[in-house]
């Protein structure tokens, strides 16, 4: 336990203050997170992490994270035929391998790409929306992200009963999510009370519900995979709390959710 809050409270400052900081430095930051995600994620299916495939993915990870617009750039290909360009040269690979490589693994290769690099892409450009109020909307939704995570973790020890979803995370209770998601809106709508007008009573009311419905079900979906391949953690980057992905299952859900569906009030 010391341990883990140790790593919390250094890994927490560093990731916070340069997220204040913004900019470029935060970007990075949040391409490095993408990039080591990727490679837990490679290394979690079985796959090895640098082998000549896995290479691909690594450059599809760092071409959605990549931070174009802040050194003045474009970028060449929008993501919709980037991806597609990719998932041929994927499916290519199988071919010319004669399926030596199958096409199982280049399955996994992409979806692992596109999960994490959308995630990690709108990670970093919530805090640089057009609006001005980057910083903002990226606490907003950490913090109901997180409020969610302890008020489930709580009202769970507390008065938990009902399993969630045993067979994918047995600990998870119904009063636990329950308990999340009331925490999650609690925390939204205390954000727009001090917003000074920036966010609303209702839009914070459905930013809480998502980042916690939707928070929640990126970590099944975390856990999900993990037990599929009989491991406990993504990796150890962060001792006491595992890897990147663990730490930041909800976060590649929770944020691509809110822009695709255009529910942050920036547009």
């Amino acid at each position: 336990m010391r341990q883990r809050m140790i790593t919390g409270i250094v890994a927490g400052a560093g990731f916070l203050g340069l997220c204040m900081l913004g900019g470029l430095w935060y970007h990075v930051l949040v391409l490095l997170m993408s990039l080591i995600g990727y490679y837990e994620f490679v290394r979690m299916t079985g796959i090895r992490p640098f082998q000549g495939t896995a290479w691909i993915g690594y450059l599809g990870v760092l071409y959605t994270v990549f931070p174009w617009e802040l050194l003045g750039l474009s970028m060449p290909l929008d993501l919709l035929r980037s991806y597609w360009l990719l998932m041929f040269l994927f499916l290519v690979i199988t071919v010319i391998s004669k399926n030596q490589i199958p096409i199982g693994q280049m399955a996994m290769l992409f979806l692992g790409m596109v999960y994490i690099g959308i995630g990690f892409h709108y990670l970093a450009v919530t805090r640089s929306t057009s609006d001005g109020h980057g910083l903002f909307w990226t606490f907003l939704m950490l913090a109901a992200i997180w409020s969610s995570d302890a008020g489930a973790y709580f009202t769970g020890r507390r008065i938990g009963r009902h399993k969630l979803w045993p067979a994918i995370s047995p600990n998870k209770t119904i009063e636990g999510a329950v308990g999340g998601i009331v925490a999650a809106v609690i925390a939204a709508v205390l954000f727009a009370v001090f917003s000074g007008g920036i966010l609303g009573i209702g839009q914070a009311l459905l930013l809480g519900l998502c980042a916690a419905a939707v928070g929640q079900m990126g970590d099944l979906i975390q856990s999900g995979y993990k037990r599929v391949y009989g491991i406990k953690d993504s990796g150890t980057l962060l001792p006491g709390h595992g890897g990147i992905l663990d730490r930041c299952d909800s976060w590649i859900i929770v944020f691509p959710f809110v822009h695709i569906l255009q529910l942050l009030p920036i547009f």
